[in-house]
């Protein structure tokens, strides 16, 4: 079963396989891995742009592990995640240090960089060096689950585990890495969490789900828990036409972006100021809460527009200051990471 489950999808691939995405050409494993992280919960159609931006600033290596954290923080803002920005940086200098500039080819090596997994490192070994590795992404799960009919949430680790020995059992020696790329796609475009195209699928003659009329409850959903919900302000600073912003503490959400200061909904914005920025404020307008939800959470943002008389601390110039914080002309940002807010509220202003 195992050999025609792995040749038929090969076959699908063969005909109706993605093979012109940009990480596809030339695939080498430092675009294999810049895609692979990319690609984490983010949709394809999303990513090509970024990705297609990122080669042109850091095309390998070398360029990532030299750049300016605010660089690659910029080139991400909007995907989400940053921490994903963060590790590919902090991998690139270890790969530079560790590996002479050269992407590691040995499991173990690829295992430990940060923000790697099991599967992100089968996935960059096997897609652009042919070895033999799984694979278990989430479509590949999806895959799975459905036609091996193995019920509960795929993020629990007994139904993980499960799945794993299903993945290795059906990955072939050989074409890994058309067979691994088939079956991501086949997740992506067929197997697809609603409405799946089961018609189109190259194994649906010996799917268990389908033959049960177990589609549409596989892969099982992961236990629901009440959505915290938080609040904070955010300070819209003006002086003359600057706006003063902060990078935030490098953990944390939007870690290492730069904001605009942040404060509980209930402090004294006055004193705040007289403290921070010895300047004096004389206009304080509310703004529209704004919410952002995260995966784990939901946060409105009471955004507040404060006009402030006699800053002390100087603006900044075209380069990234030194500093954690300071004035800037929005009309010459330097090239720096902006959480998605603060961006969506720089232009509403």
């Amino acid at each position: 079963m195992a050999i025609d489950f792995t040749t038929n999808v090969l076959r699908w691939f063969e005909s109706d396989g993605r093979k012109d995405l940009p990480w596809q050409t030339d695939p080498t494993p430092y675009r294999v891995w810049i895609s692979e992280v990319m690609l984490q919960q983010t949709q394809v159609t999303t990513v090509i742009p970024y990705f297609q931006k990122f080669m042109r600033s850091f095309p390998d290596v070398n360029a990532l592990a030299h750049a300016d954290i605010d660089q690659v923080l910029h080139h991400w803002s909007g995907l989400g995640y940053y921490a994903r920005a963060r590790n590919l940086h902090k991998s690139a200098g270890l790969i530079r240090d560790r590996h002479g500039g050269q992407f590691p080819t040995d499991f173990d090596d690829v295992m430990e960089l940060p923000g790697i997994g099991r599967s992100t490192a089968g996935a960059i070994l096997s897609l652009a060096l042919q070895q033999p590795y799984a694979i278990l992404d989430g479509n590949v799960k999806r895959v799975l689950a459905r036609h091996s009919a193995i019920p509960g949430w795929p993020g629990s680790v007994a139904v993980a585990n499960q799945l794993w020995e299903v993945a290795e059992q059906y990955t072939p020696t050989d074409s890994v890495a058309a067979y691994n790329q088939a079956m991501m796609d086949l997740g992506a475009t067929v197997c697809k969490r609603s409405q799946p195209d089961c018609r189109s699928c190259p194994v649906n003659k010996t799917c268990i789900a389908l033959a049960e009329g177990h589609i549409d409850s596989l892969p099982g959903r992961k236990p629901k828990k009440l959505k915290p919900h938080k609040t904070t302000r955010m300070l819209i600073l003006q002086h003359d036409n600057l706006l003063y912003l902060e990078r935030r503490p490098p953990s944390g959400i939007w870690g290492g972006l730069w904001s605009f200061p942040e404060l509980s909904v209930d402090s004294d914005l006055d004193q705040w100021c007289e403290n921070n920025l010895h300047g004096q404020t004389t206009e304080v307008t509310e703004l529209q809460v704004v919410r952002h939800s995260f995966t784990h959470f939901d946060l409105d943002i009471q955004p507040t527009l404060v006009r402030v008389e006699s800053a002390s601390q100087a603006p900044f110039s075209g380069k990234v200051a030194d500093s954690d914080a300071g004035w800037y002309a929005t009309n010459s940002l330097p090239p720096i990471g902006l959480a998605a807010p603060v961006e969506r509220l720089m232009r509403s202003i």
